[in-house]
């Protein structure tokens, strides 16, 4: 089973990487990551530099195609480029699973792929996505079909999981998490809600972003 996840300048590196930690241990499964031209990219924050698998051209079709996501700033020449929505389009009209984590909702969006209804996505993306005649469920993973889409960065081991459930069975899901020792027990109870936190949470994404 062939697995093309996305990849440039700017993405959050876990949008791709808690996915992939997942998704690598389905049986037969092979991961691509796959860049616009195959060269070096540099994650959202700057501090880590990763090597593509392949070029758009060259990836071959996939059964799960997976989007990550990134600060707004970077998403959207990516969500805009036409050779993306194109490559994203004919991924997604023969996959068997099309799945985006965090912005990438956005970058689906944008290639036509989800024109209706409710995703998932990080909270600060709901405007933009609102913006678009969509609606930010608020849930960690949202399905319709089969696209997939998990709230932000973490979520996607979430939805990586639930992928495995489909495309396997739930125990081998289960063993995967299990495997990978995922078992989350946050030293703080999420505070999403709380506005001071979540403005403290913006600056901290701003800051982290603009260390490009």
């Amino acid at each position: 089973m062939l697995i093309n996840i996305l990849a440039y300048p700017g993405m959050t590196m876990l949008d791709a990487i808690g996915p992939y930690e997942v998704l690598s241990r389905l049986p037969g499964s092979r991961i691509q990551f796959v860049a616009s031209d195959g060269g070096p990219i540099r994650s959202d924050t700057g501090f880590v530099n990763f090597l593509p698998t392949c070029d758009l051209a060259s990836a071959g079709q996939a059964e799960i195609v997976l989007v990550p996501g990134g600060p707004p700033e970077m998403v959207m020449p990516v969500a805009l480029d036409p050779g993306i929505q194109s490559w994203l389009q004919r991924q997604h009209d023969h996959s068997v699973w099309t799945a985006s984590v965090c912005t990438g909702a956005l970058i689906l969006i944008e290639a036509g792929i989800i024109a209706k209804g409710g995703v998932s996505s990080h909270w600060a993306a709901a405007e933009a996505i609102a913006a678009r005649g969509l609606a930010c469920t608020g849930e960690r993973i949202t399905r319709t079909g089969k696209v997939f889409t998990a709230a932000g960065v973490s979520a996607g081991i979430d939805m990586a999981l639930a992928l495995c459930a489909e495309v396997a069975d739930t125990a081998t899901a289960q063993a995967i998490q299990v495997g990978i020792e995922y078992d989350p027990a946050p030293p703080f109870p999420y505070a999403g809600s709380d506005p001071a936190v979540r403005e403290r949470a913006l600056e901290l994404l701003e800051g982290s972003a603009a260390g490009m």
